[in-house]
């Protein structure tokens, strides 16, 4: 019996979230007294996720799975849970294993906790810390039913080496039609960019930019900083950036290492949506912007005149560091 996980992939590379899973599942273990083992589906590289605890990894090799669907998947991960006689199940807290984790809690009549931000308190009982009313609060939250799945918030247990040996077993789940009652017509990807979700940096703007023409130092900011860029709902909205962009909590949520807001006054939404970033900062003009009474560091300032200066800043430090 041991602690299952499942582990993200995108075209065949783990996401980030893949190995903060990996890290929690293997401290779950650690405390159950058992081992960790990882569900891939269709990923190269499996052998990289022993380096954080998992000692067998279920290799999914499957076209029908190259594109994402939450039925599916659920389908898949429940079968390699009966597999392993798993009672602890771990996922990320991203937009498509929250599609997913309603399915799978159902098909194994499991009780699910989002949101997690730490290690189990206690295991017998199963006691876990998340954050409730849109990051605003903590609740200790304990799970009765004999299987439990765990959707682990994105960058709040962070990355725990563990060097294992991770043996390799290549699984074939059982999928019928019903598995794909559902299916994916379209999909819209931004490419070529750092994403939201994987990026420890994120540069946002909003409508103190005044238009989507001055969007470029927003960029340059980003690349300086190899962050991934980002914008507020009215933005997206009057269509100055793609709504693959927005982040609050009508949007993308953000749990970034570091948030910069560039002219958005911080909208109780926007701020739910990003609260999880571990430091953020906020330049603004006005210095009653509620976002500066959420931010760690402010500038009040003309974002034309301070955002320049900070990337001028910032390459004459890349420079004399590099």
């Amino acid at each position: 019996m041991s602690v299952l996980v499942y582990t993200e992939s995108d075209n065949g590379k783990f996401k980030k979230n893949a190995f903060e899973v990996a890290s929690y599942a293997s401290e779950v273990a650690r405390q159950m007294g058992t081992t960790a083992t990882a569900i891939s589906i269709n990923a190269n590289d499996n052998e990289s996720l022993g380096l954080y605890g998992i000692s067998k990894v279920l290799n999914v090799a499957n076209d029908q799975l190259n594109v994402f669907n939450a039925k599916a998947y659920a389908h898949t991960i429940a079968q390699a849970s009966n597999k392993e006689e798993a009672k602890v199940i771990i996922i990320s807290s991203s937009s498509d294993t929250k599609f997913l984790a309603p399915i799978l809690a159902a098909k194994l009549e499991a009780g699910y906790i989002a949101n997690v931000v730490a290690a189990p308190e206690s295991t017998s009982p199963f006691i876990v810390k998340r954050t409730v009313f849109s990051n605003k609060g903590f609740a200790h939250s304990q799970i009765n039913t004999e299987i439990k799945v765990i959707g682990v918030s994105n960058n709040s247990f962070g990355l725990v080496e563990n060097n294992t040996s991770a043996n390799i077993e290549d699984f074939s789940p059982s999928l019928d039609d019903t598995a794909f009652s559902i299916k994916s017509l379209e999909i819209d990807k931004v490419v070529g960019k750092a994403t939201i979700a994987d990026s420890e940096i994120v540069v946002s703007g909003g409508r103190g930019l005044k238009g989507p023409e001055n969007w470029g130092m927003i960029e340059e900011l980003a690349e300086v900083l190899g962050a991934a860029t980002a914008c507020s709902k009215p933005v997206s909205d009057m269509g100055w950036r793609p709504h693959s962009e927005h982040v609050g909590q009508t949007g993308k949520p953000v749990a970034s290492n570091l948030y910069i807001a560039i002219g958005i006054s911080g909208a109780i939404q926007h701020l739910a949506g990003v609260s999880s970033s571990k430091t953020k900062v906020v330049i603004n003009t006005d210095p009653e912007a509620p976002f500066f009474k959420a931010a760690d560091y402010g500038i009040v300032g003309d974002a034309f005149e301070v955002v320049p200066k900070l990337i001028e800043k910032l390459k004459e430090f890349k420079a004399q560091n590099a």
